[in-house]
C-alpha cells in the first residue's frame, strides 16, 4: 500500500471511526455498527479493508449466549500522520507491537513542464 491509499483509508469517516473506536479494548462489529451509527454492511466492508490492509486486527472471537461466535477487532494502528511536502505525500504509522510503517508518494512534477504555455509579461 502506498501513502495515497493509506491516507484515503485513515480519513475516510467510516474506516477513521472504527479505527478510533477499537484503540482501547476490543468491540464488534455489530457494537461498531450500533454505536457509530455505521450500516452493518458497510461496517464490515471497512473492517475487511482495514484488515486487508494490516490496521485492523480480529484481537479474539468470542461465543454469544446464543452460541454464535462473534469476532472482536482492535486497532494495530497507535498513531498516524499524513504530511503533504513539495510534490510528496508522506503516511507515517506507528503500530502497538512498536514497529512503523512509512508509505511515500511522489509526484513526477516533469510532466508539467512538457508542452508549458509562457505567462505573457505585462
Amino acid at each position: 500500500m502506498h501513502a495515497l491509499e493509506t491516507s484515503k483509508l485513515l480519513t475516510e469517516e467510516y474506516s477513521a471511526k472504527i479505527l478510533l473506536a477499537t484503540m482501547g479494548r476490543p468491540k464488534s462489529a455489530f457494537e461498531l455498527s450500533e454505536k457509530l451509527g455505521i450500516p452493518i454492511a458497510a461496517c464490515y466492508r471497512k473492517i475487511r479493508s482495514l484488515e486487508d490492509a494490516g490496521l485492523l486486527v480480529c484481537a479474539e472471537r468470542r461465543l454469544t449466549q446464543s452460541g454464535k461466535r462473534m469476532s472482536m477487532y482492535k486497532a494495530r494502528v497507535m498513531n498516524a500522520q499524513i504530511i503533504f511536502e513539495k510534490n510528496k505525500i508522506k503516511a507515517r504509522l506507528e503500530m502497538i507491537d512498536g514497529t512503523t510503517e512509512d508509505y511515500n508518494y511522489d509526484i513526477d512534477m516533469s510532466v508539467f513542464m512538457q508542452n508549458a504555455i509562457p505567462v505573457a509579461k505585462m
